[in-house]
């Protein structure tokens, strides 16, 4: 584990997928388990549940994976990390960007908590654009 949490989590879910894991165990802090949050509510895994040991708390994620899955690997979740500590990306509502269309999500941090862009565009404020997931 870095500094960057963010890029943390999206690395050990997206190892986890490419593994064909089940599970996976990220750390707990007040912004990981917002953006887990945003996963279940979109769908993109399945569970999630806190976990403590020897005082510190993780977050156990089940992952979403088709069933019997023969032949090469397929991405079936795709993150990539726009917002990092050396350099903030900013955005105002109306320049969102719309992943796939609007098929994908955007997740901004904002003053009113971790949200994703249709809530944004539809509350009229900005924020931080942290990751997209498609």
């Amino acid at each position: 584990m870095g500094k960057d949490t963010i890029a943390d989590i999206i690395t050990s879910i997206r190892n986890a997928d490419m593994n064909r894991k089940g599970t996976v165990r990220i750390a707990s802090t007040n912004i990981t388990e917002s953006i887990v949050k945003i996963l279940l509510q979109e769908g993109f895994i399945e569970n999630a549940r806190k976990h403590q040991e020897r005082n510190k708390s993780f977050l156990v994620l089940t992952l979403r994976h088709k069933r019997n899955w023969k032949g090469p690997y397929q991405n079936t979740l795709n993150f990539k990390r726009v917002s990092r500590p050396g350099l903030r990306i900013y955005s105002n509502y109306q320049r969102i960007p719309r992943i796939l269309g609007g098929m994908g999500v955007v997740i901004l941090s904002t003053s009113r908590g971790v949200i994703t862009d249709r809530e944004a565009r539809l509350e009229g404020i900005g924020g931080e654009i942290l990751c997209y997931i498609w």
